[in-house]
């Protein structure tokens, strides 16, 4: 007799993976927006994109193909390469303040 089956649950990672791509683009996005004190609605206008969607993306919620990001990266005077460099420091930044060594723990190698 074989057992029986259970419906999949799905596994959660055992750390948490911390924020996801889409919401770290949106950020930085939102941030250079901002410090260059543009409002919404000259930004999407200038990205041909509605003040909904760039909304959406800097809220993390939308994930922009790679030309929506373009026409949104160039509407704030950066290009991709800019805003991924930003998103990666980001991360790294995020990976490092929860890392072992951050917390007391280290490892010594041989």
């Amino acid at each position: 007799m074989t057992a029986p089956q259970t419906p999949l649950q799905p596994t959660r990672p055992a750390e948490d993976p911390g924020p996801l791509w889409r919401e770290l683009i949106g950020g930085v996005l939102r941030e250079a927006r901002l410090a260059g004190e543009q409002r919404l609605v000259d930004v999407a206008r200038r990205a041909g994109v509605s003040a909904q969607y760039l909304s959406e993306v800097e809220r993390g919620l939308k994930d922009p193909s790679s030309e929506l990001l373009g026409a949104m990266a160039g509407a704030l005077d950066l290009t991709v390469l800019d805003v991924a460099s930003r998103v990666l420091d980001r991360q790294a930044a995020a990976v490092a303040a929860t890392s072992p060594a951050s917390r007391g723990a280290f490892c010594l190698a041989a």
